[in-house]
């Protein structure tokens, strides 16, 4: 598939907007309301950003690693598996957002450096299905698909009784 320049524009545009959909979403909110969980399955908004703060890690890490180097061979971490090695459930939520928002910041900073033939830039992935290939691009929509849902789930959350 060709890489498209509006496809490109939309995705950075949906990157940079998640930090501050989510800042405005909590505005305002108690801490009491940012770790409710309704039910003993559901996740708390302060739940929902630790587990994006965990993909923004590892799916950057692995966007980052794809345009430094010619098509690297990477191990695919789990951001469920890595969220269990930080602190960000424990954080106090708008610390952790803060953390988001410069991650996203320095993110968007190499994403919008490159040209547009270096969005197809890819890794082989292992530790997944077998020969996995991803791109900069896959990575970069995948990202961003995903934080819609997962604001849209926030969105719920907390909106009023």
């Amino acid at each position: 598939m060709a890489t498209d320049s509006a496809d490109i524009e939309r995705i950075l545009s949906l990157l940079a907007q998640t930090p501050d959909r989510i800042a405005t979403m909590c505005m305002g909110q108690d801490n009491e309301r940012l770790i409710y969980r309704p039910d003993d399955t559901s996740w708390s908004a302060n739940d929902i950003l630790a587990h994006l703060r965990s993909c923004a890690d590892m799916w950057g890490k692995s966007i980052i690693a794809m345009i430094n180097q010619d098509h690297p061979t990477l191990r695919y971490v789990s951001p469920r598996t890595w969220v269990r090695k930080t602190n960000y459930y424990s954080l106090d939520f708008h610390v952790s957002l803060d953390g988001f928002t410069r991650q996203r910041h320095d993110l968007l900073k190499s994403l919008k450096a490159l040209a547009i033939e270096d969005w197809s830039r890819g890794a082989t992935f292992t530790g997944t299905t077998r020969g996995r290939e991803q791109s900069v691009l896959d990575y970069a929509r995948g990202m961003a698909q995903h934080e819609g849902v997962h604001c849209e789930q926030i969105e719920g959350l907390l909106a009023p009784y």
